[in-house]
């Protein structure tokens, strides 16, 4: 068994997350104490502000980065290495860039861009430098995952801008969500500067089985060259998941891995009014890069929003792959 080393790489700013104004409810994390107060009675165990931090640090800390704990815990076990993981810049501002000195020494990087817009989160020439010459190698294997982009309507008025969030609002029916919440910076940065532009669109609700498990995704098998979704049935229940809109040459160097069934029975949203399914899926071609580039919402490595036995088959499958030279 090739023994992988893999990174997690959280391409979010702590303090430009932690320190967003708690005044504007749009694009921002939610804090700790909000999240306890939407979900209750959910989180109680996290109620005693002596021992957890009620702001958006609290959240950061004790929701999100949990929610990918299982596959970093997982991917351990399965290598015999340890996953390395590594935030873009911590609570005193240093920045760690996703250069030559992190991607040294690791063959399977998952790039987590839960980073707001607002924090301005934007891959340098060094990094998509560093990031070409991991790609250079055939074994390599990079995800880019950013999460969805809610609200974003500057061409509307106020009133058609209103009506347009209330909507999306209403589809995906997350109460914790503000009207306007633009994650994945950073990512698209990196998938332009690598010369295959893919925008995030929207936060859309999967369709679910009678029994209320995840529908069957729509893989296209014949791509899977790494054969990443052999046993793959379902992703999860997110419920607010991106379109990968291919932009340019992307059009030409990113196939569509997988596609998602959009819920029909949900509010309806103005995408789905001309679409059942969405690209949740992309692949790069393989005479795109010598290694593999896909790209993936944020949520396929987290272990809180249902399809977890199959999502685990997709970490097996990922970190197990047989080497490529």
């Amino acid at each position: 068994m090739i023994k992988r080393k893999v990174l997690v790489y959280y391409a979010w700013s702590r303090p430009g997350e932690i320190e967003a104004p708690l005044g504007v409810i749009e694009n921002r994390f939610p804090t700790l104490f909000e999240s306890r107060r939407l979900a209750y009675p959910r989180f109680e165990e996290l109620s005693d502000p002596a021992g957890f931090d009620q702001s958006v640090a609290g959240f950061l800390d004790h929701i999100m980065k949990p929610n990918f704990a299982a596959f970093v815990e997982f991917a351990g076990a399965q290598t015999g290495e340890p996953v390395v993981q590594v935030e873009r810049v911590v609570d005193d501002g240093r920045p760690t860039p996703l250069d030559s000195d992190v991607l040294e020494n690791v063959d399977t990087v998952i790039v987590i861009s839960f980073d707001s817009f607002r924090t301005n989160q934007i891959a340098s020439d060094i990094e998509l430098s560093a990031v070409r010459r991991f790609l250079a190698q055939p074994d390599h294997l990079l995800f880019i995952c950013p999460h969805h982009d809610i609200g974003d309507v500057p061409e509307l008025s106020h009133d058609e801008r209103l009506q347009r969030q209330v909507a999306e609002f209403l589809h995906h029916g997350d109460r914790s969500l503000p009207p306007q919440q633009r994650f994945g910076g950073f990512a698209r940065s990196l998938l332009a500067g690598l010369g295959i532009p893919v925008q995030n669109r929207f936060g859309l609700h999967p369709a679910v089985d009678a029994d209320g498990s995840p529908a069957a995704i729509d893989a296209e098998s014949a791509l899977d060259r790494l054969s990443l979704l052999r046993g793959v049935d379902t992703f999860n229940l997110h419920p607010h998941l991106p379109h990968f809109e291919r932009l340019g040459d992307a059009l030409a160097k990113l196939d569509v891995l997988a596609r998602q069934k959009i819920d029909l029975n949900a509010p309806p949203h103005p995408f789905a009014r001309e679409h059942t399914a969405f690209d949740a899926l992309l692949q790069s071609k393989p005479d795109t890069f010598p290694g593999s580039l896909l790209v993936s919402d944020a949520t396929l490595w987290s272990s809180t929003a249902g399809g977890v036995d199959s999502l685990r088959q997709l970490w097996s499958n990922v970190v197990q792959r047989p080497a490529r030279s």
